[in-house]
C-alpha cells in the first residue's frame, strides 16, 4: 500500500503560540512535489508600525537544520542550495494567511523532490515575507516549527 505522502513535518508552537500546530505534508509527483499544509492556532493578523512588526500573514519557508529548542534556534538559514536571492530559494513557500488560526493551503513546486529536504525543518514566521530582503525576507520571528522525516 502507498503511503498518502513522502515525508512530513508535525509543526508545534514554540513559548509564545504553544497552541499552534499541524502538518505539512510533501508527496512526489512527477517533475516536483505537491506541499499540503494543515496549520491550526495561528495568531490573527495585527497591523504593524514604526516600532511593532506586523503580524501575519506568515513567512513560511524550508530551512537548514533542525528546530532545536522552543525557540527554534537550530533552524538555520532557508533551503538554498543554489545560493539565490530571497524570493527564489527553493525552501521559500507563500505566506500562510491566519483564517480564524487556520491555514490550509496546497502548491506544486518544482525546486526540490521530498528526499532533498527530509531532515531539514519548516518553520512559521510572526510576520509576512517580503521575498526581496536577503536573507530571511523581513519575516520575523520563529513562530513555530517542525522537522521533515520520511514517512
Amino acid at each position: 500500500m502507498l503511503a498518502e505522502y513522502d515525508a512530513i513535518a508535525y509543526i508545534k508552537g514554540g513559548d509564545e503560540y504553544p497552541g499552534l500546530y499541524g502538518t505539512v505534508k510533501f508527496r512526489g509527483v512527477s517533475n516536483g512535489t505537491w506541499v499540503d499544509a494543515d496549520i491550526k492556532g495561528l495568531p490573527a493578523y495585527q497591523r504593524g508600525d514604526e516600532t511593532t512588526p506586523q503580524i501575519g500573514p506568515h513567512g513560511f519557508h524550508i530551512h537548514n537544520g533542525s528546530c532545536g529548542g522552543l525557540d527554534f534556534s537550530e533552524a538555520d538559514g532557508h533551503f538554498n542550495p543554489d545560493n539565490q536571492h530571497h524570493g527564489n530559494h527553493k525552501g521559500d513557500f507563500p505566506v500562510l494567511f491566519s483564517n480564524d488560526g487556520m491555514a490550509k493551503m496546497m502548491f506544486f513546486t518544482n525546486r526540490f523532490k521530498p528526499e532533498d529536504v527530509i531532515g531539514k525543518a519548516v518553520v512559521i514566521h510572526k510576520s509576512p515575507d517580503d521575498f526581496r530582503t536577503d536573507p530571511a525576507g523581513d519575516s520575523g520571528d520563529k513562530i513555530a516549527c517542525g522537522e521533515i522525516v520520511k514517512e
